[in-house]
C-alpha cells in the first residue's frame, strides 16, 4: 500500500512546514499541494519543503498549461527534481474554468490542450515513450531543456471525467481523480485501464491514488463536522454526474453553500446530512479505517487523503499516521 496527503494552497508557509514534517514522520509516501489561482505558489512552497525533508515525495496538484506554458512547466519540474533530490511529482490538468476566468483566460479544448501539454512536458523531461502524434503544433527539436535530470519526473493528470482519465492511462505516469463518493474508484480505474490497454502499457507502471476527502478525529462528531463544512462550500461545484451516482444533486447543496459563502460555516454545516457526508470519509479512526478497507477491497493500492483531514490539518495528519495507516498496512 502507498499513502499520500493532499493539501490546499491556502495555508501559510509555516503551516505547510508543520504538515510536511509531520507527514514524513507519520510514514506518508507523498504530499501534494494544490496550485489554485490567486493563492500561494505550490512550486515555491515545495522548494522550501524539500529542504525540511529527506524521504517524502512532493507534488503539485495541479498546474495547468493555460497560465503556464508547457516549456515552463517542464523547467519547473526538472528544477524541483534537482532541488528535492529526485522526489518531485508534477500534476497537470485543464484547471478549473471558473478560476481561469479570474485571469481572463478561456479554457479552450481542455482534453486536447492537456494531452498536448503532457506529451510535450514528458518529452522534455526525458520520458522515451511519448507518441509523436500527441505533441503540439509548436513542437520542434528546439523544445528541449538545456540541462539534464538524473531521473525523469513522473507526470500525473488531474482527471475527473471518463475521457480525461482514459487519456491519463494512455499517456501519463499517474492520475489524481477526485472521487465523490470514494467508491467511484472502480469506475475511474476502468477508464484508466482502458487507456493503458490502448497504449499497450502495464497497470503496474501507473500510479492511481484513490483521492478522497477525509476528516478524522477522536471525537467522531467533530470529524464529521469539519467534512460537512467542506461539503457545504464545494458541494454545488461537484460534477452532477458524480453526485448522481450517490443519489444527490448540486441543488441539494445550494442552501448550505449560500450560508457558507455568506460566512456562516456553522449554519451551513447544519444543513449537510449523513447522506451528503458519504461523498467523503469522516469520523473516528476506526470508522475511517473501515471505509478505507472497502476501497482496498475494490482494488485501491494507493490511498490519498485530502482536506479537511481533521479539526486541524496537522492534527488529522498525525492521527492518520498513528492509527489509520498502521491498521491499513
Amino acid at each position: 500500500m502507498k499513502f499520500s496527503l493532499r493539501t490546499n494552497n491556502d495555508l501559510t508557509v509555516a503551516e505547510f512546514a508543520e504538515i510536511c514534517v509531520a507527514a514524513e514522520e507519520a510514514g506518508f509516501d507523498q504530499l501534494w499541494i494544490s496550485n489554485d489561482l490567486m493563492l500561494r505558489s505550490a512550486p515555491v512552497i515545495i522548494g522550501y519543503l524539500a529542504g525540511l525533508t529527506s524521504r517524502i515525495q512532493l507534488g503539485t496538484s495541479i498546474m495547468n498549461p493555460y497560465t503556464v506554458h508547457p516549456t515552463e512547466l517542464a523547467m519547473i519540474a526538472a528544477t524541483a527534481q534537482e532541488v528535492s533530490g529526485g522526489r518531485f511529482l508534477l500534476g497537470v490538468g485543464a484547471g478549473a474554468e471558473e478560476f481561469l476566468g479570474w485571469a481572463g483566460i478561456e479554457r479552450t479544448k481542455p482534453l486536447t490542450t492537456t494531452l498536448h501539454a503532457i506529451a510535450a512536458i514528458r518529452s522534455m523531461l526525458g520520458h522515451r515513450d511519448v507518441n509523436e502524434a500527441d505533441l503540439p503544433d509548436w513542437w520542434s527539436e528546439d523544445a528541449a531543456l538545456r540541462f539534464a535530470t538524473d531521473t525523469p519526473v513522473p507526470v500525473y493528470v488531474g482527471a475527473m471525467g471518463p475521457k480525461m482519465t482514459q487519456m491519463a492511462g494512455r499517456v501519463a505516469d499517474g492520475a489524481l481523480p477526485l472521487l465523490y463518493p470514494p467508491e467511484h474508484f472502480t469506475e475511474a480505474r476502468e477508464h484508466i485501464l482502458a487507456g493503458l490497454a490502448e497504449a499497450g502499457r502495464d497497470e503496474a507502471d501507473f500510479d492511481l491514488p484513490a483521492c478522497i476527502w477525509v476528516s478524522v478525529s477522536k471525537d467522531p462528531i467533530a470529524g464529521r463536522r469539519e467534512l460537512a463544512k467542506k461539503l457545504a462550500y464545494f458541494g454545488p461545484s461537484i460534477s452532477p454526474i458524480l453526485l448522481a451516482k450517490a443519489g444527490l444533486t448540486p441543488e441539494l447543496f445550494r442552501p448550505a453553500a449560500d450560508l457558507a459563502m455568506a460566512g456562516d460555516l456553522e449554519g451551513a454545516a447544519d444543513l449537510i446530512d449523513d447522506h451528503m457526508l458519504t461523498l467523503g470519509i469522516a469520523g473516528s479512526p476506526d470508522e475511517v479505517v473501515d471505509r478505507c478497507r472497502s476501497l482496498v477491497g475494490l482494488g485501491a493500492k494507493h490511498l490519498s487523503f485530502g482536506p479537511p483531514l481533521g479539526r486541524t490539518a496537522v492534527e488529522g495528519v498525525r492521527l492518520l499516521g498513528a492509527e489509520v495507516l498502521p491498521a491499513l498496512r
